[in-house]
């Protein structure tokens, strides 16, 4: 029986590593590879070319979203599904609107985690129970459509100055990170604030919060 290769992409060793043991008792996937951040899980899933990658939301260096959109782009073969503590409503549309083919919650039964690789290798999709009748709902409500309004699309780079601003790094630290000059950031961030009709880091912030672009907890001196 051919194996379901598996890349898991998740920046806290424990639950990666508690994802890998779980994944091995199953006699029809393989776990190729591992990434801590989501720059890591690019290059992994471009070298490895796995069938499916398991994507932590909120991850150092580059968010699991952007990170997603990168692979998708670089192996569009491969299929991702997200993973996040959170169900916000802005979480899962934003993971959808980036092309995710599921969404899991960690709390995720391992019945489901696996029954979901599978039906992601088959090209279907497959939400958390809660979350899929969140959307069966609101698809019913609403009519054909998303949960919400789609959002403001960002491109590629305004996506990695965001997350770097919401986790509070200068526009040096910017520049530096990313290998672009401090001006290059000065205007991503006015494109930035001009997109969301925002006007300060502040909201910038919250917003990356809200889109699960980092987690609440990266920023505790925003109020």
């Amino acid at each position: 029986m051919k194996s379901i290769t598996v890349l898991l992409a998740e920046d806290h060793m424990i639950v990666r590593e508690g994802f890998r043991k779980m994944l091995e008792f199953e006699s029809d996937m393989s776990v190729v590879g591992e990434a801590a951040d989501g720059r890591q899980a690019v290059a992994q899933a471009i070298k490895l070319r796995p069938e499916v990658v398991l994507m932590d939301i909120a991850m150092p260096l580059l968010n699991g979203l952007e990170a997603m959109r990168q692979v998708l782009k670089a192996v569009p073969a491969t299929k991702v599904v997200i993973l996040s503590a959170h169900s916000d409503d802005a979480y899962v549309q934003n993971a959808i609107d980036s092309g995710a083919s599921g969404f899991l919650l960690k709390q995720t039964s391992a019945h489901d985690v696996c029954r979901a690789i599978r039906e992601i290798s088959k090209g279907k999709t497959f939400f958390s129970p809660t979350i899929a009748k969140r959307l069966q709902h609101q698809t019913t409500a609403a009519g054909p459509g998303s949960l919400t309004p789609k959002a403001v699309h960002l491109t590629s780079r305004e996506m990695e100055v965001l997350q770097l601003i919401a986790e509070g790094k200068a526009n040096k630290q910017t520049a530096s990170e990313l290998g672009i000059g401090i001006k290059t950031v000065e205007k991503h961030r006015e494109h930035l604030m001009e997109k969301l009709n925002l006007h300060d880091t502040a909201s910038l912030t919250r917003y990356a919060i809200s889109a699960g672009i980092i987690e609440n907890s990266v920023q505790l001196t925003i109020v």
